[in-house]
């Protein structure tokens, strides 16, 4: 593909997080160059077995690598950073960003033994830099993690706002408040482009501020009686700041539960944040404090298998434990796409008698994300000719659309993944598709989904599989009794047996039909034998399982 953005232009393609949340990965393109702003991951669920992680696929930008001016990290959060480590070696530019974000990538970077290769540009709060022919300059902005930035893209082809995640919190508590007054002056810019946020765009009224969350949280923590844990997101600094403060305000100890809570309290106090923590127990000192003197803060609030939390659930943690009448509280929502996994986690502290609280039914969690009162001030604010939703399934970057065109925006075009659309100059419409795909982390490996090891051991799951052993002589008949093993098919027992022979049945008919001077071809002998035992087994299951023929000429 020759897609290539002259200084006329500008140009917006997303790898990821358009209809979709989490993944997210936007690529700029102007003047011959691209940005890339942001490079996240999102979490597997039960249709790849075996896999926790996954990338969006950087094949488009990972081949024109010289033409990468750089990339351009919002903020500090999993679905916007988390796949930078993994990807890095095969984009290989400088990246940018502000103090707290990049205390968290050093630890990343650090953890994958690149640290000292990656290029990492700190860039101060409210900072403008450049890179390549984009003027840049970070707007601070309030989020569920501190030092959340908006982007403005200025280039000859125009000015382009990228939100990143926001919210109007007034009240943040860890991190700087948003910067009202840069908001407004935006709309004297003569904003080209803004291309926004729509998590929340279903979502009336306005989202809240971690203030009040704080006083609640305290008010019920100090009314339960027992052992309690609190689960939210680690990146959310104001969060476990409050929970700090339950805790003091209670009377309990606190401890952290879980690597992700540790790392994110050591990179925020990096750079100044979390300084007034009270000490923090030791894991391996919960059990020397009385049940009810004791607040767990703990990893695992959507559901990860591998997580403290669904391992506490399980009663399988090395040093944590939860009994009946304790309580755990989901100070967090639910990611779409992990509700099942957290209702598992849920039903399962449930089942042992532990009560769980969510904001269901108590005020424990306020969103990061504007709701539709906030969008629209950002649209009276800005005042963009164009409107491009970002970050969320189709349902609400349609909902984001509508928001747009009552506040006046002339143009509007809802993304998809992979299509480059233009926004500048006139007509905004999309001038091109990439190919773009989903990337496993599988293991030590990172293998596509839609071929390779995972697509084999999905295909496992879902059709099963059967493994031919045949003994040929030089003439291609068979010698003894061939050996058939059939996984996830058939029952092990007497029906079974039956089922298998008549899979070996089917075999020797159609080994039986062939001419000499196939039977005498590996390659024809083997696939006959392999159609024979997956028809066979596609007739009696109804299923096309994985079949293979391990082939032994003897003679």
């Amino acid at each position: 593909m020759t897609l290539q953005p002259g200084r006329d232009d500008l140009y917006f393609l997303p790898l990821g997080g358009t209809g979709e949340v989490g993944q997210n990965a936007y690529l700029y393109g102007h003047a011959g160059s691209w940005l890339l702003v942001d490079l996240g991951i999102s979490f597997a669920d039960e249709r790849l077995p075996g896999v926790d992680i996954l990338l969006p696929d950087p094949g488009f930008i990972a081949e024109r690598r010289d033409e990468l001016a750089g990339i351009v990290i919002t903020h500090a959060h999993e679905d916007h950073l988390g796949a930078l480590p993994y990807l890095w070696e095969r984009l290989r530019a400088p990246v940018y960003a502000t103090p707290f974000t990049a205390a968290v990538l050093r630890r990343k970077f650090a953890e994958f033994g690149i640290a000292d290769a990656v290029e990492l540009i700190e860039i101060p709060q409210g900072g403008r830099f450049q890179v390549g022919p984009y003027d840049l300059e970070f707007v601070t902005v309030t989020h569920s993690v501190p030092e959340a930035n908006m982007l403005v893209l200025r280039t000859d082809a125009g000015t382009t706002v990228h939100t990143g995640d926001w919210k109007l919190d007034p009240e943040p508590l860890v991190g700087a408040p948003f910067d009202r007054d840069r908001l407004a002056a935006l709309g004297d810019e003569n904003v080209r482009a803004l291309v926004g946020d729509s998590t929340n765009a279903l979502t009336p009224g306005h989202s809240g501020s971690e203030a009040a969350v704080r006083e609640s949280l305290v008010n019920l923590i100090e009314g339960l009686t027992q052992r309690v844990a609190v689960t939210c997101f680690a990146t959310n600094a104001a969060r476990l700041e409050s929970v700090a403060k339950a805790a003091e305000a209670s009377g309990r100890r606190l401890a952290l539960v879980g690597r992700a809570m540790h790392t994110i309290v050591r990179a925020a106090q990096d750079v100044g944040y979390l300084q007034d923590l009270p000490p923090l127990l030791d894991e391996r000192e919960i059990d020397s404090v009385p049940r009810d003197q004791l607040l767990l803060l703990v990893t695992g609030s959507q559901g990860e298998a591998r997580s403290a939390l669904s391992r506490i659930a399980h009663d399988n943690h090395p040093w944590a434990e939860l009994e009946s009448g304790d309580a755990v509280i989901f100070s967090s929502r639910m990611i779409p796409g992990n509700e099942k996994a957290i209702h598992g986690v849920q039903n399962q502290l449930m089942l042992r008698g532990i009560d769980v609280l969510t904001e269901e039914d108590h005020f424990v969690h306020v969103s990061g994300h504007p709701c539709q009162d906030e969008l629209r001030q950002l649209y009276d604010w800005v005042r963009p000719q164009v409107a491009v939703p970002m970050h969320g399934e189709l349902r609400h970057l349609l909902a984001h659309e509508r928001i747009a065109r009552a506040c006046g925006v002339a143009q509007r075009r809802v993304p998809a993944d992979g299509q480059c659309i233009r926004l500048a100059p006139d007509p905004c419409e999309v001038v091109d598709r990439v190919l773009v795909g989903r990337i496993a982390v599988d293991g030590e490996l990172l293998s596509p989904i839609d071929r390779g090891p995972v697509r084999e051991r999905r295909k496992l799951g879902f059709q099963g599989a059967a493994v031919l052993t045949l003994a040929v002589d030089p003439d291609g008949h068979i010698e003894g009794d061939p050996q058939l093993s059939i996984y996830g098919l058939v029952p092990d027992t007497e029906e079974g047996a039956e089922m298998a022979d008549a899979v070996l049945d089917a075999v020797e008919r159609a080994v039986q039909r062939l001419p000499r001077r196939e039977r005498v071809n590996d390659g024809s002998l083997r696939e006959t034998a392999r159609l024979a035992v997956r028809r066979t087994l596609q007739r009696i299951t109804g299923r096309k399982p994985m079949t293979d023929v391990h082939l032994v000429r003897l003679g």
